[in-house]
This record gives C-alpha cells, sequence and structure tokens, in this order.
C-alpha cells in the first residue's frame, strides 16, 4: 500500500509540474494584469497553483488551467488588498473592470463563461467591457494624444 501509494504522489508531482512549466508563465501575465504589482502577482499564482495541486486527483477530467485560472481570478475579487493598481496601462480601471479585461480580451474567455464565473448577468459583462474599453482608448499617451482605435489616426 505504500509503495503504491507514493507511485501515485510521484506521478501527481509530475504530471503538475509539467502543467506548471506551460501555464505559469500565461497564468503570472494574467496575475500581474489583474494586481498591477508583480510580489502580488506572485502571491496570487502561488496561492491559486496550492489549490491545484491539493485538487490534482479530483479535478480529474477538467481543465488544469481553466480551473487555476478560475482559482485565480475567485481569489482576485475576494481579496481587497490585491487592489492595488500600478502604473501599467489597466491602473485606471476598477477591479471589476480589470477582471473582465483580463479574462475577456487577455485569456480570450467567452462572455458568458465569464459573466458565470463572475456571478453577473451576461449584458453586465458586457456593458463592463465596453465601459473598460472605452476608458483604455480614452487614456492620454505619452505624446499627449488620446489613444485611437485600431487603425485610425491619434487625435492630438
Amino acid at each position: 500500500m505504500g509503495q503504491r501509494r507514493a507511485a501515485a504522489e510521484r506521478l501527481r508531482s509530475a504530471e503538475f509540474a509539467a502543467f506548471a512549466a506551460g501555464a505559469a508563465g500565461r497564468l503570472l501575465h494574467a496575475a500581474t494584469l489583474l494586481t498591477g504589482d508583480p510580489a502580488a502577482a506572485d502571491a496570487l499564482l502561488c496561492a491559486a497553483l496550492s489549490r491545484t495541486y491539493a485538487d490534482w486527483y479530483r479535478m480529474r477530467g477538467e481543465d488544469p488551467y481553466a480551473y487555476t485560472r478560475a482559482d485565480l481570478v475567485r481569489r482576485y475579487a475576494h481579496r481587497p488588498w490585491w487592489h492595488r493598481p500600478g502604473d501599467g496601462v489597466l491602473a485606471r480601471l476598477t477591479p471589476q473592470e480589470r477582471l473582465v479585461v483580463v479574462l475577456r480580451l487577455f485569456e480570450g474567455v467567452a462572455e458568458e463563461q465569464t459573466a458565470a464565473q463572475l456571478g453577473l448577468p451576461a449584458d453586465r459583462v458586457r456593458a463592463i467591457c465596453l465601459r473598460a474599453t472605452t476608458t483604455l482608448r480614452s487614456r492620454p499617451t505619452a505624446g499627449g494624444g488620446v489613444l485611437a482605435p485600431p487603425g485610425q489616426p491619434q487625435a492630438r
């Protein structure tokens, strides 16, 4: 019995290590976009990956990336001390707008999935995303102009 359990633990560790090696970079980028702080992003990702490792056997059949991303989002949404926007482009957005923008635009999560993950109606997610993208496009650039939609000249 002890050898079987040890072999199962080695297998879990190897599977998880392979998953983490492939997904940690993208998840860290998403966490950094959310928190605006590399140290907070590291802590957020570490907590989410720890949960994924602990639940590895129970989540058979589920996508570990989606599982970890969902935990990352849940932890960010319910921990106000991670809501310290830095100097990045997303600094002007509220925490909820950041969540929607990162999930919808960076991660490519469908509107309905984003709504379900955040506990919001799909039309509310659509409105938040529209408001956030409008805010991001109206942000003054370093040259004093305003960011314009792709393919259009910048306003001066």
